[in-house]
């Protein structure tokens, strides 16, 4: 019986010995395999690294892994960036494969509610078209807050940051966290459009370029009445012509400048106001209503596309378009944009030049050009690769092009650009073989002096253009984060008070009526919530000015 139970114990502790080991074992393997699963939406999360991650150095991981990165193109521009030859090295380099989804902007609004309407978004998202502060505030729970990823893996961003105050500020949501990243673009002209004119025109009618506002409108005058295009047909010029309305640039000899389309104004003292009321915009009104009567704007501006007014601009025989306003002449005038200069700003009645544009360079600081989320599965991966980014030579070669393709680096660290393929604008080539505008970039002033452009072309021509309207620029309205709260209300306020305002200026160019319904107008856009409005921007412009 003694014996019996020695045996029955030895055995039990056997088994026990055994069972023992293999917990260690499943202990031990627990240990060597930590949860490589997502990060959430809160910044204190801290994101685990396992053995094939290095958080420094390249690669950034040892094996290959695969990144799925959604972006959206103008038009039907496709997927030709992908082949950019930086890309393409930055892979071997990273061991990170992307898996490009490229959706088209013209489709996009629609697919982008489908998609975050299902609850479900790719790894990674680049560029500030493909979603917007109200698509992410609204669903936040599919972003990843990047606070602590840009501050353990971002160290180009980072340094960016230091250089670029505002890049921290742009991209800070009202809830103190950092769901987008930012962007710096190169070599941006300060001046957003000039007063572009048929130089041509001119001679043929031994006229002067126009400086001011009177100058302007007799010339204008000349072309109508004239046969300023010289064709024998007195009668098919169009010194200006729009298309579904008129752009706004025509106000700015009345000191009405709007960069950002908001119909807010920075006023000298940091003030706002809100142009679509105010007496300039009224005057500069009666000046376009005395434009049209005259026939100098095109009868058809109002009620014809985009796609009608570029065959006036580019009709085959002969030149049509006397005025406009443009980046470049070559932007709009196709095989006539020889014929056309740019101008200095018109003198308004005050005898002032205006301008619209920003000091920083148009559109070069923004945010969303890049959001990690909640479905990636390596988020510490997708912060490495997209720092990559953020480095002088990777920025010009997203905006531009690869190096050896569209830029040639030079024996002296000079970087300079190539000549587009004959036949194709500079502007194309470059949206055809870069991100261009889209995407994380940051270029730091050092790593500017060293971009060479040539000022007859392109980007070199905007900066050598710009430098006539730089003088003049007026404080744009910056580019504010609102609250969800101010968003819902700006969605109805805009929607209403923006169509009465289009169509009452429509109709009073057209029909005039000004000095008669104006008190009339301003009561209405009252009763629309006007006061509300304004004080959704003052407030958001204020919480800017305090941030910076």
């Amino acid at each position: 019986m003694n014996s019996i139970f020695k045996k029955t114990i030895s055995i039990i502790m056997v088994i026990g010995l055994i069972l023992a080991i293999f917990s260690g074992c499943d202990s031990k393997e627990s240990e060597k395999k930590p949860d490589t699963g997502n990060t959430s939406s809160t910044s204190d999360t801290v994101v685990s690294e396992d053995s094939n991650f290095n958080p420094e150095g390249l690669p950034i991981v040892n094996e290959p892994i695969t990144l799925n990165v959604l972006t959206t193109r103008w038009g039907s521009m496709g997927d030709s960036f992908t082949q950019n030859q930086w890309l393409i090295d930055l892979e071997k380099k990273t061991n990170v494969k992307i898996e490009w989804q490229v959706q088209s902007l013209n489709d996009w609004g629609e697919q982008k509610s489908i998609m975050l309407a299902s609850g479900e978004l790719p790894e990674v998202i680049i560029g500030s078209q493909t979603f917007n502060d109200t698509d992410i505030m609204n669903n936040k729970e599919l972003f990843l807050d990047l606070t602590d990823l840009i501050d353990k893996y971002m160290p180009n961003l980072k340094e960016a940051m230091k250089t670029i105050p505002e890049f921290k500020t742009i991209v800070t949501f009202p809830d103190g966290k950092i769901y987008s990243l930012p962007k710096n673009l190169p070599s941006r002209p300060m001046t957003c459009n000039q007063p572009i004119i048929n130089k041509k025109w001119l001679d043929n009618l031994g006229l002067k370029e126009p400086t001011t506002i009177d100058e302007l409108y007799n010339v204008l005058k000349a072309f109508k009445e004239q046969d300023a295009n010289g064709n024998g047909d007195p009668n098919d010029e169009f010194p200006i012509c729009g298309a579904k309305g008129l752009p706004m640039d025509l106000l700015n000899p009345f000191g009405i400048t709007d960069l950002n389309g908001t119909n807010m104004m920075v006023l000298d003292d940091g003030s706002l106001a809100y142009y679509p009321i105010t007496e300039n915009y009224k005057e500069g009104l009666k000046w376009l209503r005395k434009l049209y009567a005259e026939g100098i704007i095109d009868p058809e501006s109002f009620t014809q596309d985009a796609t009608m007014q570029d065959s006036k601009r580019k009709n085959p025989s002969v030149s049509l378009v006397g005025f406009d306003y443009a980046w470049t002449p070559d932007a709009l005038f196709g095989q006539w944009s020889s014929e056309y200069i740019a101008l200095a700003p018109i003198k308004g009645p005050d005898g002032k030049q205006y301008a619209a544009g920003d000091k920083n360079g148009i559109s070069s600081i923004m945010r969303n050009e890049a959001e990690i989320t909640k479905f990636c599965k390596h988020p510490e991966v997708a912060a490495r690769w997209l720092d990559q980014f953020y480095d002088g030579e990777a920025s010009i070669q997203n905006f531009w092009g690869a190096i050896g393709t569209v830029i040639t680096k030079n024996s002296d660290g000079t970087y300079t650009l190539n000549d587009p393929p004959e036949g194709t604008s500079a502007d194309a080539w470059y949206w055809d073989q870069s991100l261009r505008d889209f995407g994380p970039k940051y270029v730091s002033p050092e790593f500017q002096k060293k971009i060479k452009l040539s000022p007859n072309s392109g980007d070199g021509l905007k900066l050598e253009l710009s430098k006539l309207g730089d003088p003049y620029i007026t404080t744009p309205y910056p580019n504010v984060m609102f609250t969800v709260e101010e968003h819902e209300s700006l969605s109805s306020l805009l929607t209403d008070i923006g169509k009465f305002v289009e169509t009452t200026r429509a109709d009073w160019i057209t029909n005039g009526g000004i000095d008669e319904g104006w008190d009339n107008y301003i009561k209405q856009l009252e009763e629309m919530g006007l006061d509300q409005l304004i004080k959704i921007y003052t407030d958001a412009y204020n919480r800017f000015k305090q941030a910076n």
